[in-house]
Protein backbone atom coordinates (compact mmCIF):
# COMPACT_ATOMS: atom_id res chain seq x y z
CA UNK A 1 0.00 0.00 0.00
CA UNK A 2 1.24 3.26 -1.10
CA UNK A 3 2.57 6.11 2.09
CA UNK A 4 0.12 8.78 2.37
CA UNK A 5 -3.26 7.19 1.31
CA UNK A 6 -6.19 6.35 3.74
CA UNK A 7 -7.08 3.09 4.33
CA UNK A 8 -10.77 2.81 6.08
CA UNK A 9 -11.25 -0.03 8.51
CA UNK A 10 -14.40 -2.34 7.66
CA UNK A 11 -14.47 -5.18 10.32
CA UNK A 12 -12.06 -7.24 12.25
CA UNK A 13 -11.76 -11.18 10.87
CA UNK A 14 -9.48 -12.81 13.32
CA UNK A 15 -6.70 -12.26 16.20
CA UNK A 16 -3.88 -13.76 17.32
CA UNK A 17 -0.86 -13.39 19.82
CA UNK A 18 2.43 -12.79 18.11
CA UNK A 19 5.74 -14.00 19.42
CA UNK A 20 6.05 -11.41 22.20
CA UNK A 21 2.48 -12.64 23.80
CA UNK A 22 0.94 -9.26 22.71
CA UNK A 23 -2.48 -9.16 20.15
CA UNK A 24 -2.72 -8.78 16.44
CA UNK A 25 -6.02 -8.49 14.79
CA UNK A 26 -6.56 -9.26 10.99
CA UNK A 27 -7.81 -6.47 9.37
CA UNK A 28 -10.38 -6.21 6.34
CA UNK A 29 -10.27 -2.85 4.34
CA UNK A 30 -12.69 -1.25 3.27
CA UNK A 31 -13.55 -1.35 -0.73
CA UNK A 32 -10.81 -4.35 -0.69
CA UNK A 33 -11.12 -7.99 -0.82
CA UNK A 34 -9.56 -11.00 1.92
CA UNK A 35 -6.81 -11.71 -0.33
CA UNK A 36 -5.66 -7.76 0.82
CA UNK A 37 -6.12 -8.84 4.50
CA UNK A 38 -3.46 -7.63 7.02
CA UNK A 39 -2.09 -7.97 10.69
CA UNK A 40 -2.46 -4.83 12.49
CA UNK A 41 -0.83 -5.19 16.25
CA UNK A 42 -3.22 -3.72 18.78
CA UNK A 43 -1.54 -0.56 19.46
CA UNK A 44 -1.94 0.41 15.57
CA UNK A 45 -5.58 0.51 16.59
CA UNK A 46 -5.84 3.56 18.68
CA UNK A 47 -9.34 4.24 17.03
CA UNK A 48 -10.75 1.80 16.28
CA UNK A 49 -12.30 0.26 19.80
CA UNK A 50 -15.80 0.02 18.25
CA UNK A 51 -14.32 -2.85 15.66
CA UNK A 52 -12.19 -3.99 18.64
CA UNK A 53 -15.24 -4.81 21.32
CA UNK A 54 -17.68 -6.05 18.41
CA UNK A 55 -15.15 -8.52 17.27
CA UNK A 56 -14.41 -9.34 21.27
CA UNK A 57 -18.00 -9.47 21.73
CA UNK A 58 -18.77 -11.89 19.24
CA UNK A 59 -16.28 -14.36 20.11
CA UNK A 60 -17.23 -14.35 23.88
CA UNK A 61 -20.97 -15.43 22.55
CA UNK A 62 -19.86 -17.61 20.75
CA UNK A 63 -17.79 -19.09 23.26
CA UNK A 64 -20.75 -19.40 25.67
CA UNK A 65 -22.61 -21.28 23.01
CA UNK A 66 -22.63 -25.51 24.18
CA UNK A 67 -19.92 -27.14 21.44
CA UNK A 68 -22.10 -29.41 19.44
CA UNK A 69 -20.37 -31.96 16.98
CA UNK A 70 -19.89 -30.94 13.33
CA UNK A 71 -21.48 -33.20 10.97
CA UNK A 72 -18.81 -34.11 9.14
CA UNK A 73 -17.19 -35.26 12.24
CA UNK A 74 -20.26 -37.41 13.21
CA UNK A 75 -20.78 -38.89 9.51
CA UNK A 76 -17.37 -39.84 9.78
CA UNK A 77 -17.82 -41.35 12.54
CA UNK A 78 -20.30 -43.50 11.88
CA UNK A 79 -18.25 -45.10 8.27
CA UNK A 80 -15.67 -45.66 10.35
CA UNK A 81 -17.64 -47.88 13.03
CA UNK A 82 -19.66 -49.78 10.05
CA UNK A 83 -16.40 -50.22 8.46
CA UNK A 84 -14.61 -51.93 11.65
CA UNK A 85 -17.96 -54.10 12.50
CA UNK A 86 -18.23 -55.55 8.56
CA UNK A 87 -14.46 -56.26 8.77
CA UNK A 88 -14.59 -57.66 12.31
CA UNK A 89 -11.30 -56.17 12.83
CA UNK A 90 -13.16 -54.05 15.98
CA UNK A 91 -15.97 -53.67 18.11
CA UNK A 92 -18.62 -50.92 17.45
CA UNK A 93 -18.10 -47.86 19.53
CA UNK A 94 -20.43 -47.37 22.63
CA UNK A 95 -20.37 -43.42 23.36
CA UNK A 96 -19.03 -43.12 27.13
CA UNK A 97 -21.75 -42.04 29.84
CA UNK A 98 -21.24 -38.65 31.46
CA UNK A 99 -23.08 -38.13 34.43
CA UNK A 100 -25.51 -34.80 35.00
CA UNK A 101 -23.91 -34.06 37.81
CA UNK A 102 -20.27 -33.78 35.87
CA UNK A 103 -21.61 -32.70 33.28
CA UNK A 104 -22.99 -29.71 35.23
CA UNK A 105 -19.26 -29.00 36.38
CA UNK A 106 -17.97 -29.23 32.95
CA UNK A 107 -20.26 -26.73 31.25
CA UNK A 108 -20.94 -24.10 33.86
CA UNK A 109 -18.37 -21.80 35.68
CA UNK A 110 -19.56 -18.85 38.07
CA UNK A 111 -16.94 -16.46 39.70
CA UNK A 112 -17.35 -15.73 43.07
CA UNK A 113 -16.06 -13.08 45.27
CA UNK A 114 -16.33 -12.90 49.17
CA UNK A 115 -18.51 -9.76 50.53
CA UNK A 116 -19.47 -10.19 54.69
CA UNK A 117 -18.28 -13.49 55.10
CA UNK A 118 -21.09 -15.01 52.14
CA UNK A 119 -20.04 -16.57 48.74
CA UNK A 120 -22.15 -14.27 46.23
CA UNK A 121 -22.22 -14.61 42.00
CA UNK A 122 -19.87 -11.28 40.86
CA UNK A 123 -22.22 -9.58 38.20
CA UNK A 124 -20.92 -9.19 34.90
CA UNK A 125 -19.86 -5.74 34.70
CA UNK A 126 -21.55 -3.26 31.90
CA UNK A 127 -19.57 -0.67 29.91
CA UNK A 128 -21.25 2.63 28.73
CA UNK A 129 -21.69 0.72 24.98
CA UNK A 130 -23.76 -1.67 26.14
CA UNK A 131 -21.07 -4.01 25.88
CA UNK A 132 -20.35 -6.89 28.55
CA UNK A 133 -16.86 -6.98 29.37
CA UNK A 134 -16.11 -10.34 30.01
CA UNK A 135 -12.06 -9.43 31.61
CA UNK A 136 -13.06 -8.44 34.40
CA UNK A 137 -11.45 -10.09 38.08
CA UNK A 138 -13.24 -11.61 40.98
CA UNK A 139 -11.37 -9.50 43.16
CA UNK A 140 -11.45 -10.03 47.14
CA UNK A 141 -13.12 -6.74 48.96
CA UNK A 142 -10.25 -5.76 51.76
CA UNK A 143 -11.41 -6.09 54.93
CA UNK A 144 -12.24 -3.13 57.39
CA UNK A 145 -10.11 -2.09 59.78
CA UNK A 146 -11.03 -3.79 63.25
CA UNK A 147 -13.72 -1.82 65.17
CA UNK A 148 -11.77 -1.98 68.72
CA UNK A 149 -8.91 0.04 66.67
CA UNK A 150 -11.04 2.38 65.74
CA UNK A 151 -13.07 2.40 69.39
CA UNK A 152 -9.19 3.34 70.76
CA UNK A 153 -9.41 6.14 68.74
CA UNK A 154 -12.72 7.15 69.90
CA UNK A 155 -13.68 8.90 73.04
CA UNK A 156 -17.14 7.44 73.69
CA UNK A 157 -17.79 8.89 76.84
CA UNK A 158 -18.50 12.54 75.81
CA UNK A 159 -21.53 12.47 74.40
CA UNK A 160 -24.92 10.06 74.21
CA UNK A 161 -24.80 10.13 70.26
CA UNK A 162 -21.04 8.60 70.50
CA UNK A 163 -22.49 5.73 72.85
CA UNK A 164 -24.55 4.97 70.40
CA UNK A 165 -22.95 4.61 66.97
CA UNK A 166 -20.22 2.83 69.17
CA UNK A 167 -22.81 0.17 70.11
CA UNK A 168 -23.69 0.00 66.62
CA UNK A 169 -19.86 -0.38 65.78
CA UNK A 170 -19.72 -3.29 68.29
CA UNK A 171 -23.20 -4.90 67.05
CA UNK A 172 -22.64 -4.75 63.09
CA UNK A 173 -18.81 -4.98 62.44
CA UNK A 174 -18.74 -2.27 59.87
CA UNK A 175 -17.20 1.05 59.93
CA UNK A 176 -18.28 3.97 57.64
CA UNK A 177 -15.78 3.35 54.51
CA UNK A 178 -16.89 -0.14 54.18
CA UNK A 179 -20.16 1.20 53.67
CA UNK A 180 -18.83 3.80 51.28
CA UNK A 181 -17.14 1.50 49.21
CA UNK A 182 -19.94 -0.90 49.34
CA UNK A 183 -22.11 1.76 47.90
CA UNK A 184 -19.60 2.99 45.16
CA UNK A 185 -19.39 -0.77 43.83
CA UNK A 186 -23.50 -1.26 43.86
CA UNK A 187 -23.66 2.30 42.44
CA UNK A 188 -21.40 2.16 39.50
CA UNK A 189 -19.97 -1.95 39.48
CA UNK A 190 -16.63 -0.59 40.19
CA UNK A 191 -14.67 -3.06 41.94
CA UNK A 192 -11.60 -1.63 43.85
CA UNK A 193 -8.53 -3.65 43.80
CA UNK A 194 -5.53 -3.08 46.23
CA UNK A 195 -3.52 -5.39 45.09
CA UNK A 196 -2.45 -3.53 42.11
CA UNK A 197 -1.10 -0.77 43.84
CA UNK A 198 1.88 -3.59 44.67
CA UNK A 199 3.19 -3.98 40.97
CA UNK A 200 4.56 -0.61 41.01
CA UNK A 201 5.76 -0.60 44.79
CA UNK A 202 9.42 -0.35 45.46
CA UNK A 203 10.76 0.84 42.25
CA UNK A 204 13.61 2.94 42.35
CA UNK A 205 13.10 6.04 45.03
CA UNK A 206 8.97 4.71 45.82
CA UNK A 207 10.15 3.45 49.54
CA UNK A 208 10.38 7.18 50.69
CA UNK A 209 6.93 7.22 50.16
CA UNK A 210 4.04 5.42 51.67
CA UNK A 211 0.92 6.35 50.74
CA UNK A 212 1.72 7.66 46.97
CA UNK A 213 4.38 6.30 44.31
CA UNK A 214 6.65 8.77 42.95
CA UNK A 215 8.08 7.51 39.19
CA UNK A 216 10.52 9.68 37.23
CA UNK A 217 10.23 9.52 33.45
CA UNK A 218 11.38 11.16 30.76
CA UNK A 219 10.43 14.55 30.83
CA UNK A 220 8.35 14.98 33.46
CA UNK A 221 7.11 13.37 37.33
CA UNK A 222 4.63 10.60 37.58
CA UNK A 223 2.82 11.06 40.88
CA UNK A 224 0.02 8.42 41.65
CA UNK A 225 -2.18 7.81 44.75
CA UNK A 226 -1.42 4.99 46.25
CA UNK A 227 -2.90 4.48 49.65
CA UNK A 228 -2.65 1.64 51.93
CA UNK A 229 -3.50 3.51 55.00
CA UNK A 230 -7.09 4.54 53.61
CA UNK A 231 -9.84 3.11 51.38
CA UNK A 232 -10.24 4.07 47.60
CA UNK A 233 -7.43 6.82 48.26
CA UNK A 234 -9.13 8.93 50.80
CA UNK A 235 -7.19 11.61 51.61
CA UNK A 236 -5.42 12.24 55.70
CA UNK A 237 -3.37 15.15 56.49
CA UNK A 238 -0.02 12.70 56.33
CA UNK A 239 -1.14 10.98 52.87
CA UNK A 240 -1.38 14.82 51.95
CA UNK A 241 1.60 15.90 53.23
CA UNK A 242 3.01 13.20 51.67
CA UNK A 243 2.04 14.80 47.81
CA UNK A 244 2.99 18.07 48.93
CA UNK A 245 6.29 16.60 49.57
CA UNK A 246 6.19 15.49 46.25
CA UNK A 247 5.44 18.14 44.40
CA UNK A 248 8.26 20.56 45.96
CA UNK A 249 10.43 17.29 45.12
CA UNK A 250 9.68 17.94 41.00
CA UNK A 251 9.33 21.63 41.43
CA UNK A 252 13.43 21.34 42.15
CA UNK A 253 14.15 18.41 39.44
CA UNK A 254 15.05 18.59 35.80
CA UNK A 255 11.23 17.85 34.85
CA UNK A 256 9.33 19.44 32.97
CA UNK A 257 5.64 18.64 33.82
CA UNK A 258 3.42 16.64 36.64
CA UNK A 259 1.11 13.75 35.97
CA UNK A 260 -0.81 12.74 38.83
CA UNK A 261 -3.04 9.84 38.64
CA UNK A 262 -4.07 7.15 41.01
CA UNK A 263 -3.97 3.12 41.07
CA UNK A 264 -7.05 1.21 41.48
CA UNK A 265 -10.69 1.88 40.34
CA UNK A 266 -11.21 5.26 41.73
CA UNK A 267 -9.17 8.43 41.65
CA UNK A 268 -9.66 9.79 45.16
CA UNK A 269 -12.60 9.48 47.23
CA UNK A 270 -11.58 12.97 49.19
CA UNK A 271 -11.20 12.99 52.61
CA UNK A 272 -11.43 10.08 55.03
CA UNK A 273 -14.39 10.39 57.43
CA UNK A 274 -13.48 7.48 59.55
CA UNK A 275 -9.68 9.39 60.60
CA UNK A 276 -11.78 12.36 60.78
CA UNK A 277 -13.85 11.20 63.80
CA UNK A 278 -11.69 9.16 65.54
CA UNK A 279 -9.11 12.32 65.70
CA UNK A 280 -11.87 14.84 66.07
CA UNK A 281 -12.99 12.95 69.26
CA UNK A 282 -9.81 12.80 71.48
CA UNK A 283 -9.42 16.91 71.04
CA UNK A 284 -11.41 18.49 68.70
CA UNK A 285 -9.80 22.05 69.20
CA UNK A 286 -6.15 20.93 68.75
CA UNK A 287 -6.97 18.00 66.34
CA UNK A 288 -8.91 20.59 64.00
CA UNK A 289 -6.36 23.40 63.77
CA UNK A 290 -4.26 19.63 62.86
CA UNK A 291 -5.94 18.89 60.00
CA UNK A 292 -7.21 22.16 58.64
CA UNK A 293 -3.63 23.28 57.80
CA UNK A 294 -2.96 20.09 56.77
CA UNK A 295 -5.55 21.08 53.96
CA UNK A 296 -4.27 24.31 53.69
CA UNK A 297 -0.38 23.42 53.50
CA UNK A 298 -1.47 20.63 50.44
CA UNK A 299 -3.79 23.31 48.39
CA UNK A 300 -1.00 25.46 48.96
CA UNK A 301 1.54 23.41 46.94
CA UNK A 302 -0.95 23.46 44.26
CA UNK A 303 -1.56 27.13 44.35
CA UNK A 304 2.30 27.42 43.95
CA UNK A 305 3.85 24.59 41.62
CA UNK A 306 5.46 26.68 38.87
CA UNK A 307 5.22 23.58 36.41
CA UNK A 308 2.19 22.47 34.39
CA UNK A 309 0.12 19.80 36.11
CA UNK A 310 -1.78 17.14 34.49
CA UNK A 311 -4.34 15.24 35.97
CA UNK A 312 -5.78 11.49 34.94
CA UNK A 313 -8.59 10.89 36.17
CA UNK A 314 -9.32 6.88 35.97
CA UNK A 315 -12.25 6.37 37.95
CA UNK A 316 -14.66 8.51 40.95
CA UNK A 317 -13.64 11.41 42.20
CA UNK A 318 -15.22 12.84 45.51
CA UNK A 319 -15.10 15.59 47.39
CA UNK A 320 -11.53 16.87 47.59
CA UNK A 321 -9.94 14.68 45.35
CA UNK A 322 -12.96 16.66 43.09
CA UNK A 323 -12.34 19.90 44.41
CA UNK A 324 -8.31 20.24 43.73
CA UNK A 325 -9.28 19.41 39.69
CA UNK A 326 -9.29 23.60 38.67
CA UNK A 327 -6.02 24.17 40.57
CA UNK A 328 -4.08 22.04 37.61
CA UNK A 329 -3.79 22.76 34.09
CA UNK A 330 -4.83 19.80 32.37
CA UNK A 331 -7.49 17.39 33.33
CA UNK A 332 -8.20 14.12 31.48
CA UNK A 333 -10.71 11.63 32.30
CA UNK A 334 -11.81 8.29 31.68
CA UNK A 335 -15.24 7.26 30.15
CA UNK A 336 -15.89 5.42 33.77
CA UNK A 337 -14.71 8.71 35.92
CA UNK A 338 -17.40 10.75 37.64
CA UNK A 339 -17.29 13.50 40.14
CA UNK A 340 -19.41 14.72 43.00
CA UNK A 341 -18.20 17.07 45.90
CA UNK A 342 -21.70 16.43 48.38
CA UNK A 343 -20.20 19.04 51.08
CA UNK A 344 -23.71 19.80 53.30
CA UNK A 345 -24.85 16.22 52.54
CA UNK A 346 -21.01 14.85 54.48
CA UNK A 347 -21.39 18.05 57.12
CA UNK A 348 -18.35 19.88 55.51
CA UNK A 349 -17.50 23.26 53.69
CA UNK A 350 -16.25 23.35 50.61
CA UNK A 351 -12.15 22.87 50.53
CA UNK A 352 -10.25 23.24 47.57
CA UNK A 353 -11.26 26.43 46.62
CA UNK A 354 -14.08 24.86 45.41
CA UNK A 355 -16.35 27.68 46.55
CA UNK A 356 -14.70 30.20 44.04
CA UNK A 357 -13.48 27.87 41.19
CA UNK A 358 -16.70 25.61 40.40
CA UNK A 359 -18.90 28.94 40.35
CA UNK A 360 -16.17 30.44 38.06
CA UNK A 361 -15.89 27.08 35.86
CA UNK A 362 -19.55 25.37 36.10
CA UNK A 363 -21.46 28.37 36.90
CA UNK A 364 -23.25 29.69 39.78
CA UNK A 365 -26.28 27.08 39.24
CA UNK A 366 -24.64 23.90 39.10
CA UNK A 367 -22.13 24.87 41.53
CA UNK A 368 -24.72 25.46 43.99
CA UNK A 369 -26.00 22.23 43.19
CA UNK A 370 -22.86 20.36 43.25
CA UNK A 371 -21.57 21.93 46.77
CA UNK A 372 -24.71 21.74 48.42
CA UNK A 373 -26.86 18.92 47.00
CA UNK A 374 -24.27 16.42 46.47
CA UNK A 375 -24.83 16.70 42.26
CA UNK A 376 -23.22 14.05 40.21
CA UNK A 377 -21.83 14.81 37.34
CA UNK A 378 -20.48 12.33 34.36
CA UNK A 379 -16.92 12.99 32.45
CA UNK A 380 -18.91 14.05 29.47
CA UNK A 381 -21.22 16.43 31.34
CA UNK A 382 -17.93 17.42 33.33
CA UNK A 383 -16.33 17.52 29.83
CA UNK A 384 -18.76 20.08 28.21
CA UNK A 385 -18.73 22.23 31.38
CA UNK A 386 -15.18 22.74 31.20
CA UNK A 387 -13.93 20.63 34.25
CA UNK A 388 -12.49 18.26 32.54
CA UNK A 389 -10.05 18.96 28.90
CA UNK A 390 -10.89 15.34 27.46
CA UNK A 391 -12.50 12.04 27.70
CA UNK A 392 -11.33 9.07 26.76
CA UNK A 393 -12.04 5.18 26.42
CA UNK A 394 -11.76 3.34 29.28
CA UNK A 395 -9.74 0.55 27.59
CA UNK A 396 -7.23 2.69 25.91
CA UNK A 397 -7.29 5.56 28.66
CA UNK A 398 -3.47 5.17 29.93
CA UNK A 399 -2.21 4.48 26.58
CA UNK A 400 -3.98 7.85 25.65
CA UNK A 401 -2.98 9.80 28.52
CA UNK A 402 0.71 9.05 28.08
CA UNK A 403 1.32 9.41 24.91
CA UNK A 404 0.06 13.41 24.94
CA UNK A 405 2.46 13.25 28.01
CA UNK A 406 5.45 12.48 26.70
CA UNK A 407 4.38 14.82 23.97
CA UNK A 408 3.99 17.75 25.93
CA UNK A 409 7.09 16.59 27.57
CA UNK A 410 9.26 17.51 24.47
CA UNK A 411 8.54 21.37 24.64
CA UNK A 412 10.84 23.79 26.38
CA UNK A 413 10.36 23.91 29.67
CA UNK A 414 10.78 27.59 29.91
CA UNK A 415 7.86 28.27 27.38
CA UNK A 416 5.81 25.61 29.69
CA UNK A 417 6.56 27.46 32.91
CA UNK A 418 6.26 31.00 31.43
CA UNK A 419 3.04 30.09 30.01
CA UNK A 420 1.53 28.45 33.13
CA UNK A 421 2.59 32.13 34.89
CA UNK A 422 0.90 34.36 32.67
CA UNK A 423 -2.53 32.09 33.03
CA UNK A 424 -2.42 31.58 36.50
CA UNK A 425 -0.55 34.56 37.95
CA UNK A 426 -3.72 36.88 38.18
CA UNK A 427 -5.19 34.09 40.40
CA UNK A 428 -2.54 33.25 42.77
CA UNK A 429 -3.37 35.48 45.21
CA UNK A 430 -7.43 35.44 44.92
CA UNK A 431 -7.29 31.31 45.35
CA UNK A 432 -4.61 31.96 48.35
CA UNK A 433 -7.64 34.25 50.36
CA UNK A 434 -9.86 31.41 49.62
CA UNK A 435 -7.97 28.66 50.80
CA UNK A 436 -7.52 30.91 53.60
CA UNK A 437 -10.71 31.43 54.53
CA UNK A 438 -12.46 28.33 53.65
CA UNK A 439 -10.14 25.76 56.24
CA UNK A 440 -10.38 28.70 58.99
CA UNK A 441 -14.31 27.55 58.08
CA UNK A 442 -13.05 23.96 58.97
CA UNK A 443 -11.75 25.02 62.19
CA UNK A 444 -14.71 26.69 63.44
CA UNK A 445 -16.80 23.54 62.48
CA UNK A 446 -14.36 20.89 63.83
CA UNK A 447 -14.25 22.95 67.13
CA UNK A 448 -18.43 23.77 67.70
CA UNK A 449 -20.08 21.29 69.19
CA UNK A 450 -22.68 21.36 66.66
CA UNK A 451 -20.55 20.27 64.33
CA UNK A 452 -18.69 17.75 65.65
CA UNK A 453 -22.29 15.99 66.49
CA UNK A 454 -23.52 16.71 62.89
CA UNK A 455 -20.13 14.93 61.80
CA UNK A 456 -20.91 12.30 63.85
CA UNK A 457 -24.73 11.99 62.82
CA UNK A 458 -23.37 11.99 59.39
CA UNK A 459 -21.63 9.01 60.06
CA UNK A 460 -24.48 7.27 62.52
CA UNK A 461 -26.43 7.42 59.15
CA UNK A 462 -24.15 5.90 56.82
CA UNK A 463 -23.95 2.73 59.27
CA UNK A 464 -28.19 2.60 59.34
CA UNK A 465 -27.35 2.65 55.03
CA UNK A 466 -25.44 -0.37 55.52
Amino acid sequence: MASGDLYEVERIVDKRRNKKGKWEYLIRWKGYGSNEDTWEPEHHLLHCEEFIDQFNNLHLQRDKRPRQARPSEAVRGRGEARRRKRSGTGAMLKPRKISKQAGDRATKTVTYRTASGELQPLPVQKEHNGVENGDINALDYDSAAPVDKMMQDLDVTKTPLLNEIASTLSNGGMNLHSSVKRKLVEEKGYVFDKRLRYNIRQNESNCRFRDIVVRKEEGFTHVLLSSQTSDNNALTPEIMKEVSRALSNAAADSSKLLLLSAVGSVFCSGLDHSYLIGRLSTDRRKESNRIADAIRDFIRAFLHFKKPIVVAINGPALGLGASILPLCDIVWASEKAWFQTPCASTRLTPTGCSSYTFPQILGVALANEMLFCGRKLTAQEACSRGLVSQVFWPTTFSQEVMLRVREMATCSAVVLEESKCLVRSFLKSVLEEVNEKECQMLKQLWSSTKGLESLFTYLQEKICEA
